[in-house]
């Protein structure tokens, strides 16, 4: 990197040296953007281009989130940066996968809640997905039982029983997401729950935990004392 490159870092905040000292996690949105960007558009430095674009779409979400035509249609983007920013996603998306497997879910039920974020924040109907684990509550694996409408999805307790004795799962997580972007369970979800955890245990599965996703947020019943 030449001198002057360094020193337009250092006068913007060095987002990559900050990252370097004190870790990813240490850095605004705004920050890790401009990371990802690398570069800037004709009289805009990187960073600034960064915020530009969380305030084109609102959040880092908004960003993540936006069609192929929504997101080329700003000036400095385009099929690459799409493209790059898509995998980034799905690479994330793995890795918490592969996390996931090898963790005990109720020790570190952070890693159960940002895998089922990225499966299920950005989807534009609700989704239920249930979680199957062992007796020493690894997830064997997930499935997608039901899709639904935008502000619905009709579950049968039955179909969950099945699949979870299908598999010899001793436990079960269940999750969905709210396209609308708030997390607050409705009393539909509480019911479906109830039902759900009455039916699992007629044959000693255990329904650990409901985690309802919605847009940077999420409920878990379990947190709640709801289960």
């Amino acid at each position: 990197m030449t001198n002057m490159a360094l020193k337009v870092w250092s006068d913007q905040g060095a987002p990559r040296e900050k990252l370097l000292q004190n870790g990813a996690a240490s850095l605004s949105d705004d920050e890790l953007l401009a990371i990802f960007l690398r570069t800037g558009v004709s009289g805009v430095h990187v960073l600034d281009f960064a915020r530009q674009l969380l305030k084109e779409f609102g959040s880092l979400y908004g960003l993540i989130s936006a069609d192929y035509v929504r997101f080329c249609d700003v000036r400095g983007l385009g099929l690459a940066k799409y493209s790059q920013l898509q995998a980034s996603v799905e690479l994330s998306r793995r890795f918490l996968g592969h996390q996931l497997a090898k963790e005990c879910s109720i020790n570190n039920p952070q890693i159960t809640r940002r895998y089922l974020q990225s499966l299920l924040a950005q989807r534009d109907r609700e989704i239920f997905i249930v979680m199957f684990l062992n007796n020493q509550n690894r997830v064997l694996y997930h499935k997608e039982m039901f899709t639904g409408t935008l502000n619905s999805v009709e579950v049968h307790p039955r179909e969950i029983v099945r699949e979870a004795l299908k598999s010899n799962a001793a436990a079960v997580i269940l999750a969905h997401n709210h396209p609308s972007g708030m997390a607050e369970p409705s009393q539909a979800d509480r019911y479906v729950t109830e039902k759900v955890r009455e039916a699992c245990l007629l044959l000693d599965i255990q329904v650990l935990d409901h985690i309802v996703i919605g847009r940077g947020e999420y409920v878990s019943f379990a947190e709640r004392g709801w289960i």
